[in-house]
């Protein structure tokens, strides 16, 4: 059993961090959570593509820095595929500016969160968004990165 990811990357107008990066994070978070193996597909994107994939699957007309997709195992059929994770690069970049993070910083937690939703964690309420906070906290303390919420909080106010 193992941990595979492969990194479809479907931009040229951004920077973006490397395949083997995007892997480390990914095996992180799925260790952490005691996910010792599967499948996942990470897919870096441009905004068009990513405002298709918001309008098509939550009916929103905007681009969004990460999208989950958890896979479902047909019946009587069961794989090691946890689904595919969509990232876009460019409201990655101008988020880690607004939030005066690294670019590092901003694309690890929008790995990291991604992957946590194709764990079955959610944000939809406050407990449940404070569990998945916590947990990429710790997920990205354990990469050597600072907590993504701080400087968010800090220019909140």
């Amino acid at each position: 059993m193992s941990i595979d990811t492969a990194v479809q990357l479907h931009t040229v107008s951004a920077e973006h961090p490397s395949a083997a990066d995007i892997a480390r994070w990914v095996r992180v978070a799925l260790e952490h959570v005691g996910r010792p193996a599967g499948e996942v597909t990470v897919r870096v994107v441009d905004e068009q593509e990513m405002m298709d994939l918001n309008r098509r699957f939550r009916r929103q007309d905007a681009a969004t820095n990460v999208l989950s997709f958890p896979f479902q195992d047909p019946p009587g059929v069961q794989t090691e595929i946890l689904g595919d994770v969509v990232v876009c690069a460019p409201v990655v970049a101008r988020e880690a500016a607004r939030f005066a993070v690294e670019p590092t910083v901003r694309w690890a937690h929008m790995v990291v969160h991604g992957v946590l939703h194709l764990c079955g964690y959610d944000h939809l309420e406050r407990a449940q968004a404070r569990t998945m906070e916590r947990l990429e906290t710790a997920i990205l303390a354990r990469l050597g990165l600072p907590d993504p919420y701080r400087s968010e909080a800090a220019l909140a106010r």
